[in-house]
């Protein structure tokens, strides 16, 4: 699900990149929180941050005592990307295993959905492995399937979130063009 939230942040310009002019801070500022935000992948409470919207307000500038840098507080909108329990999503195949499938998800590299959650399907060994039902319906690599989030888990080490999804459920399974 994709989610707007307002976070604030702390932005802090080098001594040399400081200029009278104001519109040259106001540039620096906005790059240097750009930089800050494209290098945080992800929080467990918010999920992965895509974008900045909007830049709502930049706070009066403090200079830090030992190096003449300054730190401005600013708030911005920013556009996230965050699975829950429940909610629908396509996937596309990445990895096609004996006991389940790998699929990717937008910023989401690790979402598994195991043999067990996928009913009528059943695993059809060789060069290109794949599950396939007796309607002829194949789960195959970089095939686009429709599932069914079961559980999400956020790993700290790597900031990023695994998750489980199932094809249990109406209208799911692979999406044709």
């Amino acid at each position: 699900m994709f989610l707007k939230v307002q976070l604030p942040w702390n932005v802090i310009i080098p001594a040399e990149c400081l200029d009278a002019k104001g519109l040259m801070l106001q540039r620096q500022i906005i790059i240097r929180l750009l930089e800050a935000f494209s290098s945080k992948k992800a929080t467990q409470e918010l999920g992965y941050f895509l974008a900045v919207t909007t830049l709502e307000n930049i706070g009066e500038g403090k200079v830090r005592q030992h190096t003449g840098d300054v730190l401005f507080p600013v708030v911005f909108s920013c556009l996230t990307f965050k699975l829950y329990r429940g909610e629908i999503l396509n996937g596309v195949v990445h990895k096609v295993l004996k006991h389940g499938v790998f699929l990717r998800c937008g910023q989401v590299e690790n979402i598994y959905m195991s043999c067990q959650k996928m009913p009528d399907y059943r695993y059809v060994p060789g060069e290109n492995p794949l599950f396939m039902n007796e309607k002829m319906s194949k789960i195959e690599k970089d095939v686009v399937v429709r599932c069914m989030v079961m559980g999400t888990k956020w790993i700290e080490a790597e900031r990023e979130f695994q998750a489980l999804v199932s094809l249990e459920g109406d209208y799911l399974g692979p999406v044709s063009d």
